[in-house]
C-alpha cells in the first residue's frame, strides 16, 4: 500500500473528529445492550496494529451477540494516539489499545509489558504474563489508575530502524536524532542518541523535514505503509531492544468488573485469541513486505555492526539494573519478577529453539 493511499484513507477518517465527538455521549445501554468506546493508538486501518484494534472490538462485539458492543475510535478521532490511556483514566472513553511502554512516564514497570532491550520473546512474554506471575503485578500498577491492562497483540521481533547513512559503528549513533520509545530509547540514549518518542501517523513528517534523522516502529509491514523508505534507504534488522513486542487492551477497571462474569471472560479470551492472531498477521506480511521494499523501492538490508550490538547489551544491562535496584517498590517487583521468569524461559529459547533454527538455517531448505 502507498503511503499517500494510505493516509488519504486514514485522513477520512480523521477529518471527521468534530462529528464523531458529537456521537461521544456516555455508553449506551438498552435492553441489557451495552457500547463501550475504544480509542488507539494507531491510524484508521493501520496495517497488523489498527486493523488488529478493530478485529478485537468486533469480536467482542460478535462474540457477545451485540451485548457488549465495542467502537473504535482511531488515533486523533477522539484524542491524539499518545493521550488514549489518559482518555480511559478521566472517564472519556471505557478501552484503549496501544502499547505499555507508551506510558512509562506514569511507571517504568509497563515498559516490561510491551518490549525490554535484548529480553523476552513473544512466547516467553506470554509465559512470564499469563503463566509466572506477571499479570498480577500489572494489575497492580494499573490498580493506581482504575484501569486493567490485558496482552492484545504481537508483532514479533521488529526491525532495528531507518537510517540516512549507514552505521559503522557507535561513533555515528552520536547525536543521532531517533524515534525510538520506552526502555530501548533509554539504550540508544546511552548509545549517544538523543531520543523521542512520536505516534505512527507523525514519524513521516518528521523524518521529511529534517527533525529526526532515524527511525524505528515495527517492522516491514507497518513501515512499507508509513513510507520511511522514500526518506531512508538504510533497514537495519534484527532490533535488539524489542525482541517480542506486545499491545494492550486497557480497559475502565470499574466498568469492566461491573460487566456480567461472561462477558468479563470474553474479553479475556478474544484478547488472548487476538495476541496470537496478531503475530501470525505479522509473520505472514513482514517477509512480503520486505521484498516489496527491497525490489521496488530500492531498501538496502543491513545488519547492526558488532559494535553496536555489544554495546547495546552492556547499556540494555545497566538500564535494567538501575531499574530494579532504584525503582519504586512496584517497579522493583515487575523488574525482579521479569528476571527470574526470564532466567527460566530463555533455557528453552537458547537450549532449543535458537539451536533448531541454526541448524535449519544451515542444512535444510525446500525448492
Amino acid at each position: 500500500m502507498k503511503r499517500r493511499d494510505f493516509f488519504m484513507k486514514a485522513g477520512a477518517a480523521t477529518a471527521g473528529v468534530a462529528a464523531a465527538a458529537t456521537t461521544l455521549a456516555a455508553p449506551a445501554i438498552a435492553q441489557g445492550n451495552i457500547t463501550w468506546r475504544m480509542v488507539t493508538t494507531w491510524p484508521k486501518n493501520f496495517p497488523g496494529l489498527g486493523v488488529g484494534a478493530q478485529r478485537l472490538a468486533d469480536r467482542i462485539t460478535a462474540a457477545s451477540g451485540g451485548r457488549l458492543s465495542i467502537q473504535v475510535f482511531a488515533s486523533g478521532e477522539m484524542v491524539p494516539g499518545l493521550q488514549a490511556l489518559d482518555a480511559v483514566i478521566d472517564g472519556s472513553a471505557e478501552m484503549s489499545h496501544g502499547a505499555a511502554y507508551y506510558w512509562q512516564n506514569k511507571s517504568q514497570g509497563l515498559s516490561f509489558y510491551t518490549g525490554v532491550p535484548y529480553g523476552m520473546t513473544n512466547r516467553e512474554l506470554a509465559a512470564w504474563v499469563r503463566h509466572m506471575g506477571g499479570q498480577e503485578i500489572w494489575d497492580d500498577i494499573y490498580d493506581q489508575f482504575g484501569v486493567q491492562g490485558f496482552l492484545s497483540g504481537d508483532t514479533g521481533t521488529q526491525a532495528g530502524g531507518w537510517f540516512r547513512n549507514e552505521l559503522t559503528g557507535v561513533a555515528d549513533v552520536q547525536g543521532l536524532r531517533f524515534r525510538t520509545p520506552g526502555l530501548g530509547g533509554q539504550v540508544w540514549e546511552k548509545l549517544g542518541a538523543s531520543v523521542t518518542n512520536l505516534a505512527a501517523g507523525d514519524i513521516f513528517a518528521a523524518l521529511q523535514n529534517g527533525t529526526l534523522d532515524a527511525a524505528e516502529f515495527v517492522g516491514p509491514y507497518n513501515d512499507l505503509a508509513l513510507g520511511f523508505y522514500q526518506i531512508a534507504k538504510n533497514y537495519y534488522f534484527p532490533s535488539f531492544i524489542e525482541p517480542g513486542l506486545a499491545t494492550e487492551l486497557v480497559v475502565d477497571k470499574a466498568k469492566y468488573q461491573e460487566l456480567p462474569q461472561d462477558l468479563q471472560e470474553l474479553v479475556k479470551l478474544v484478547c488472548q485469541a487476538e495476541y496470537d492472531e496478531v503475530a501470525s498477521d505479522f509473520a505472514a506480511n513482514d517477509p512480503r513486505a520486505l521484498q516489496t521494499l527491497v525490489n521496488d523501492h530500492g531498501v538496502t538490508v543491513r545488519q547492526f555492526p558488532e559494535e553496536i550490538l555489544e554495546a547495546g547489551a552492556v547499556a540494555a544491562k545497566e538500564v535494567l539494573t538501575n531499574i530494579r535496584d532504584n525503582g519504586d517498590e512496584l517497579t522493583k517487583r515487575v523488574a525482579e519478577s521479569y528476571v527470574e521468569a526470564f532466567k527460566i524461559v530463555r533455557q528453552k529459547t537458547d537450549g532449543t529453539d535458537s539451536l533448531f533454527l541454526r541448524a535449519r538455517e544451515q542444512y535444510f531448505t525446500l525448492d
